[in-house]
């Protein structure tokens, strides 16, 4: 059975959909993230931070209720969503991750999370890693060919080649492209789906992230 492992960020709220609910469902709570977690009934199973964003009774709580509790300090040489999401595949398994809290707010903290997919030490995790808000839904992909069923819930599709991009290939949405090939990052926003049809995209060379989206 496949394995998703959940991570609930300290990103604005506002921005957090509903959350999976079902008993088996596994989650990583990072600092303040930890009491949204709380708050909504869901007790996780691990707690990174260095806790700086909490009061003195927030971190009684979760240092009550947290099973697997673990500290760094503010001054590392990785972010705490780097350190979550490498807890989630290594330590708790995980064959694809889903991130919350991951976006809006600080936009230095929304690059990181937008942008850790293009490191070299996440490349075996290209397209098992999703980010999740009210608007959006991002997948991160790596070269190859791959197809995409229509998601009635999102008008929108957009392609976000986040490196340089060798021959990208839009086909079956309304907005087609053709091998396409830059050397900088580029967003092709407003893409649509075809009624009914899935989409398909390729591309040879790069990391692409893939937004579903709407207004």
């Amino acid at each position: 059975m496949s394995r998703t492992v959940c991570i609930m960020l300290g990103g604005p709220t506002a921005q957090i959909p509903p959350l999976p609910t079902a008993p088996s469902a596994l989650w990583i709570g990072v600092d303040h993230g930890l009491i949204y977690l709380l708050d909504h009934g869901i007790t996780p199973a691990i707690g990174l931070g260095d806790f700086d964003s909490l009061s003195v009774t927030e971190r009684h709580r979760i240092e009550q209720t947290i099973p697997d509790l673990r500290y760094t300090t503010p001054e590392k040489d990785f972010t705490d969503s780097q350190w979550a999401l490498t807890t989630a595949f290594t330590d708790l398994q995980a064959d694809q991750v889903e991130l919350y809290g991951a976006t809006g707010g600080r936009l230095d903290h929304e690059l990181v999370n937008f942008f850790m997919m293009t490191m070299p030490a996440y490349a075996p995790w290209l397209g098992r890693v999703t980010l999740i808000d009210r608007q959006n839904v991002i997948r991160f992909y790596g070269p190859g060919t791959y197809t995409l069923p229509p998601d009635p819930a999102y008008r929108y599709l957009a392609f976000v080649s986040l490196t340089a991009v060798e021959k990208l290939t839009l086909r079956q949405v309304k907005y087609p492209l053709s091998a396409y090939t830059a050397a900088f990052p580029t967003s092709w926003s407003s893409n649509e789906f075809l009624p009914d049809t899935a989409a398909v995209f390729s591309f040879d060379a790069g990391v692409v992230a893939v937004i579903l989206t709407r207004d």
